[in-house]
């Protein structure tokens, strides 16, 4: 897991579903094996790690379900 100093240097990038929408879920690339996310709605709210493969399934499900909420965890 990525300590605290090392999140303060990652680049966050917000989803897809989130560019025309505002603030939403941001991630962040670089780290091996995990995946930090925070919500940029609540700038002081917690940073939360996943392991990528947990990540990349749960995005998997996020996208093949129907939703009117633009704003949902993805990687894309």
């Amino acid at each position: 897991m990525p300590g605290w100093s090392e999140l303060s240097y990652a680049e966050w990038r917000k989803s897809k579903f989130s560019a025309e929408q505002g603030n939403c879920v941001e991630v962040a690339g670089g780290f091996s094996g995990v995946l930090p996310n925070w919500d940029s709605k609540d700038p002081d709210g917690p940073t939360l790690v996943f392991p990528a493969d947990a990540w990349s399934r749960a995005a998997a499900r996020s996208r093949t379900r129907s939703s009117t909420d633009a704003c949902h965890p993805t990687l894309g």
